[in-house]
């Protein structure tokens, strides 16, 4: 079964259409304010009414107010919510049931510890794991990777990879880790939140080959 690929941190119709037509499965909206790839509400609706039907749509939410995140459904037409902050295990139950969305739920990985204390999280639909940034940055798209052999026997729900994946080390994360989802951002940039399409190609067809 071929892997399933998802850009996130996209923030212009050049790198959305680029994703879409290299063949990704899903392309991220990111609404954490702090982060360079952040969409306000105006932005993020433009381009999801440019991916409607080409692509699944993921936002990306760090903390964020239940009131906030259904703004940004119906503005963005989300399909899927993706948490990538201190989020509860029953926070992500509360807002699949509130929502009626799938929810991924990012676990931030620097030991085996964070590998078992995933498997809380049996209500998120997809578990994606990442590398753990160091204290007061970004959660996430800061380029950095962990010990992928830290995943071997994890026997918990659907799952992905994400953290410092780029088209030159790619396929060897599939092939070592046998990933069913591979995730990237600031792989497939130039600088932070500065996506660029020849990248964002490379990356799928490394993926698929």
């Amino acid at each position: 079964m071929p892997n399933a690929i998802k850009i996130c941190g996209l923030t212009t119709a050049p790198t959305l259409d680029a994703a879409i037509e290299a063949r990704a499965d899903y392309v991220g909206f990111n609404f954490h304010p702090p982060s360079p790839r952040y969409l306000s509400l105006t932005e993020a609706a433009t381009l999801a009414a440019r991916a409607e039907g080409r692509i699944i749509r993921v936002g990306l939410f760090v903390d964020t107010a239940s009131a906030t995140i259904a703004e940004t459904i119906a503005a963005a037409r989300l399909d899927i919510l993706q948490l990538h902050g201190s989020e509860s295990p029953d926070t992500v139950g509360q807002l699949k049931a509130h929502f009626g969305l799938p929810v991924w739920k990012a676990i931030p990985v620097a030991s085996r510890d964070d590998i078992v204390r995933a498997a809380a999280y049996d209500a998120a639909d997809l578990i994606l794991f990442d590398a753990k940034t160091p204290k007061g940055t970004l959660p996430g798209g800061m380029g950095l990777a962990f010990d992928w052999s830290l995943l071997q026997g994890w026997k918990g729900q659907a799952w992905g990879l994400a953290g410092g994946l780029t088209p030159s080390n790619v396929a060897e994360a599939v092939r070592q880790t046998g990933t069913p989802l591979v995730d990237t951002s600031s792989g497939v940039e130039t600088s932070p939140g500065v996506k660029d399409a020849g990248l964002i190609r490379e990356f799928c067809a490394a993926v698929r080959a």
